[in-house]
């Protein structure tokens, strides 16, 4: 299947081509059909499978046909809501890209900023209207924005807005909507809260599952560091003494970890800044900015701030600290090792986290080849020790660690595992056919 078998107009073909994408994703070959029906769509799907590309292919088709049989108006015809800014802002690069040949106009509004250039661009009329929840709310309370004329509404990452507590903005900005529209859902998991708004906002709806992520790709080389807790600090430094590591995504499980590695390297000369929820929209809008333009070697992340970060030509992903629910494993590495290009994952593991990595293992398939030639190894027999109180634990017909559980959220279904490569090589690819936004966090930041 190619993206020229789904009956795409000239226009978003051209862009497509442009962009280097010719194989759509399993969620784009699945929705993009339904949605050019005018059908509602019930997406169980994660960012990392395309789903950007899957709702908006569709919509610029069907606006970009519509005006081509009535006269333009100035009036907002889809509107799609996300939870946070650096989503919004890479979903209209999305729209940018996939419909730069269709005259379609699109903005992109988020709070934190100074309102008046997005209110100008509202008053000269825009098409298409990606926002979050607040600043949508706060300018159609002083009139600048206008509802009444939406054909397309989407809700990406319902599940995210309900953990951030948007959902009763979402529900005030829904009323405002015309009732016939054409209604597109993403939530990565459905608890009973999302399933509730999704029955009340959706008539008739398809629905379309993207397989949960549990493997790796063949692109990434892994390596496990055995290391005491106190000692990550030391290797994190050393690891990046190596001038070869161009640029390196650093995950911790918690925002206060993460300032304090940032802290720790800055105080070893290497430049870092950390991206998490604690953070103003402006800075980690500033921090993504310099990491992608290399001002900034390091990015240290939480993997909910993380989410829908995409970071091309990224050689190396470090876990700093393991994450306790094995897909973030998963998702987190590969950032890395993209549309072919190889890359590496290092991950850290402290005595505590050695039941995280068995659940990893377990997840993938695999063990992680282990990296015993560096400075600070864990005592062998810390690890031994470790390793067979798990396995007392599990003879206890338990779920043998790993911390808490979740649901399993869905993915990418990322290809085979394994491989070799020092660095990656730049592909340029960030879209649709590899996926567009990426990654997931597994809890509220």
């Amino acid at each position: 299947m190619l993206f020229q078998d789904l009956n795409l107009i000239e226009p978003i073909l051209r862009a497509l081509k442009t962009e280097g994408y010719t194989t759509p994703t399993p969620i784009q070959e699945q929705a993009i059909p339904i949605l050019l029906q005018h059908k509602d769509l019930l997406g169980c799907a994660q960012t990392g499978t395309g789903k950007t590309a899957a709702f908006a292919i569709p919509i610029l088709q069907l606006l970009y046909q519509d005006r081509l049989q009535h006269k333009e108006q100035k009036t907002i015809k889809a509107l799609i809501l996300t939870p946070t800014r650096e989503l919004a802002i890479q979903i209209d690069e999305s729209f940018a890209a996939y419909g730069k040949h269709t005259g379609l106009k699109h903005l992109v509004i988020f709070g934190g900023v100074n309102q008046n250039p997005q209110t100008d661009a509202l008053r000269r009329g825009v098409d298409i209207l990606v926002a979050t929840p607040g600043r949508l709310l706060d300018l159609m309370n002083q009139r600048y924005v206008n509802l009444e004329h939406i054909k397309m509404l989407v809700l990406d990452e319902a599940d995210r807005m309900l953990d951030m507590g948007f959902v009763h903005d979402v529900k005030k900005i829904i009323a405002k909507v015309p009732a016939k529209r054409q209604t597109l859902f993403f939530s990565a998991t459905m608890p009973k809260e999302i399933q509730q708004l999704a029955d009340t906002i959706l008539n008739k709806p398809e629905k379309v599952e993207v397989t949960p992520v549990s493997s790796t790709a063949d692109t990434i080389q892994q390596a496990l560091y055995y290391v005491e807790k106190n000692d990550k600090r030391a290797l994190l430094a050393h690891i990046l003494k190596d001038k070869e590591i161009k640029t390196a995504l650093v995950f911790t499980r918690t925002k206060h970890g993460a300032d304090k590695v940032v802290k720790d390297l800055i105080r070893v000369g290497i430049t870092a800044e950390a991206i998490h929820g604690n953070k103003s929209q402006n800075a980690r809008q500033r921090a993504l900015t310099n990491f992608k333009n290399r001002t900034t070697r390091v990015l240290i992340a939480t993997d909910i701030a993380a989410r829908g970060i995409d970071i091309d030509e990224l050689t190396h992903v470090i876990n700093y600290e393991l994450p306790n629910i094995p897909e973030t494993y998963v998702h987190r590495i590969g950032r890395t090792g993209r549309a072919g290009a190889s890359g590496i994952a290092l991950s850290f593991c402290d005595e505590e986290e050695i039941e995280f990595l068995k659940d990893i293992h377990k997840l993938i398939s695999k063990e992680i080849p282990v990296e015993e030639g560096h400075p600070y190894p864990m005592s062998p027999q810390s690890i031994v020790a470790k390793h067979a109180e798990g396995k007392k634990k599990g003879s206890g017909g338990g779920q043998g660690g790993g911390g808490q559980k979740r649901g399993r959220a869905f993915g990418r279904a990322d290809r085979g595992r394994g491989a070799a490569g020092k660095t990656a090589g730049g592909s340029g690819m960030s879209g649709a056919s590899r996926g567009g936004n990426r990654d997931r966090g597994g809890r509220r930041d």
